[in-house]
């Protein structure tokens, strides 16, 4: 990482900029070297600070009108969509942006599995986007909760009982987060004070993931270090910029077509009847971005099982860069890693349709096989051809391939060096 040369040319910019480097700051940010060759998969982690940013703001705005009461919540909420100025938009804005928000993060995700974005020496930043997803989930599930519909209020029920499954603390930990002893109005004002809170949590951890890709910088789509900083890369600004900037005007377009001609396609019509503890929905259902962790709770019959895999679903994601241990990052050189991730990406969409599905049948088979073949996948596929997988060739640079058409190359092997 190069550093920034940017000085101040008047008197008050260098005394501000020596007290405050705000302004060289953002000269890094605009001088900021960065691989050439970055494709549009990109251009999400831009896609996804937009995304947050919308989140919080239209959250406030919310926040102003929203009652966190039990016997108001319903009401406040239809009140925001039919009084309120514009309040339908912004209310369409941030429960589809929260659908937008994870698409953009699965991408991201599977993105990073393709490349091999996880593996040294970016260990810490995927460990800190892990933590972002897992704090991500949290606060959709609490947000989820607080129109206080029919499949808020079961929801609730049902995912926090599975806390009092956990040995010694669990009866404990559900005590606290219903704050009674069933789902009521305490449950509701603690959700909806962590769902304030974590957004911006999540933002603190968002400004300390980019500062961690800082330092070893961006990973590319295939996965050398960069040899030769003034032909392998280019600065961010205009040439990642522009790119971003595009990427995020077709986003807009296909959130703007859910927000005004579908705003209600990704919810469910149970969450339009007020909540009614005494009548059960037919088939209680998270939101479509949870269905795959929720297809992996419902296939085990314990419930400690069920929530023993839930959170180890989520943390041997964090173990990944370990699990695998490959010195090839990207898949596009590791052509059975290539074969396999794709397995893996209709495992999780198989995973997807049978969590929206009862528990019953062949869509419980499909989802104990989905479940068995998700942690095989991180804990036995991986590490085996992390030692056996023979890779293909590698260029030397990522310049020599576009300049001369026929790159030199090595080959490396999981025994030697890394790359």
């Amino acid at each position: 990482m190069s550093e920034h040369t940017y000085t101040p040319k008047s008197k008050f910019g260098k005394w501000f900029n020596d007290r405050l480097p705000l302004l060289s700051l953002a000269s890094h940010l605009t001088e900021y070297p960065t691989p050439k060759n970055l494709n549009y998969w990109w251009t999400f982690g831009g896609i996804l600070t937009f995304c947050l940013l919308s989140q919080i703001i239209t959250g406030l705005v919310l926040a102003m009108h929203y009652v966190a009461h039990a016997d108001m919540a319903f009401s406040s909420i239809e009140h925001i969509m039919r009084d309120v100025n514009y309040g339908w938009l912004i209310r369409y804005i941030h429960s589809n942006g929260a659908s937008m928000f994870f698409l953009a993060v699965y991408i991201h995700i599977f993105r990073s599995l393709f490349y091999g974005s996880y593996k040294s020496p970016r260990e810490i930043i995927w460990i800190l986007g892990m933590i972002i997803y897992l704090l991500m989930m949290a606060t959709a599930f609490m947000g989820y909760v607080l129109p206080w519909g029919q499949m808020s209020f079961w929801g609730a029920t049902v995912i926090t009982n599975l806390f009092s499954a956990i040995p010694l603390v669990g009866e404990s930990i559900t005590t606290w987060l219903w704050g009674g002893y069933s789902v009521d109005n305490p449950t509701l004002t603690r959700f909806f004070s962590l769902h304030y809170l974590f957004p911006f949590l999540i933002l603190g951890l968002v400004v300390l993931h980019i500062w961690a890709l800082h330092v070893p910088g961006n990973n590319n789509p295939i996965g050398i270090d960069v040899k030769k900083p003034s032909k392998d890369t280019v600065p961010f600004h205009p040439y990642i910029t522009i790119k971003d900037l595009f990427a995020l005007l077709i986003f807009l377009i296909i959130f703007s077509g859910f927000i005004f001609f579908a705003p209600n396609v990704l919810g469910h019509s149970d969450n339009y009847i007020e909540a009614n503890p005494l009548v059960t929905p037919k088939h209680i259902v998270p939101e479509w971005y949870l269905l795959p962790f929720y297809a992996i709770l419902r296939s085990v019959p314990d419930k400690l099982g069920g929530v023993v895999l839930l959170f180890g679903s989520i943390f041997i994601l964090m173990a990944l860069p370990w699990l695998d241990s490959s010195k090839v990052r990207s898949s596009i050189f590791r052509p059975l890693n290539k074969l396999f991730f794709w397995v893996l990406v209709i495992d999780v969409l198989a995973l997807g349709y049978v969590g929206a599905m009862p528990a019953e049948g062949l869509y419980l088979l499909i989802a104990r096989l989905g479940t068995i073949y998700y942690f095989a996948h991180f804990l036995i596929i991986l590490p085996i051809l992390s030692r056996i997988e023979k890779t293909q060739p590698l260029p030397l640079s990522i310049t020599e391939p576009v300049l001369t058409g026929m790159p030199k190359t090595e080959l490396i092997r999981s025994d030697k060096r890394d790359v």
